[in-house]
């Protein structure tokens, strides 16, 4: 009986043993695991989710037509009529507004109105917001002039 009481002891001794060694092991490694630092995964991780450009106002550069600006600042809004504003070529919904004349019109877009922002959210000079409007406008059954250049 009591080789009996032994043997079970030796083996209940060399299995906690047993456990331990693997326990720590086991933190060991955990522990002094080599950290890997992925610098541009970081980054995209906690990068902005829009970045915002600011250009100076008059930059050097060959002045837009009417088309392009329109194209590149009033496309979003005018093409869809996205927050009330007239869609390009609906007559109807431009009639009222083209009796303001090129003079009213750009007064509205300079300083905004409704949901468009001032200068329809453009760096666009006035000259070039004038032939944005004159290009509208003309699509939609107006016939403005553009001014003449300065």
């Amino acid at each position: 009986m009591e080789k009996e009481t032994i043997r079970g002891f030796i083996y209940l001794l060399v299995a906690t043993l047993a456990t331990v060694v693997i326990a720590l092991v086991t933190a060991n490694a955990l522990m002094h695991r080599p950290e890997v630092i992925d610098e541009e995964a970081i980054s995209k991780r906690i990068a902005p989710v829009a970045q915002l450009t600011i250009a100076a106002a008059g930059a050097v550069g060959a002045e837009r037509s009417g088309e392009q600006l329109y194209q590149a600042a009033c496309v979003a809004c005018h093409a869809t009529g996205a927050a009330g504003a007239p869609k390009l070529e609906d007559n109807a919904a431009w009639a009222p507004r083209l009796k303001q004349g090129l003079e009213g019109l750009l007064k509205s877009v300079i300083n905004g109105k409704n949901a468009m922002p001032p200068r329809a959210g453009s760096d666009a000079t006035d000259a070039e917001l004038a032939k944005a409007i004159v290009y509208m406008a003309n699509k939609s059954g107006g016939s403005l002039k553009e001014p003449a250049a300065k």
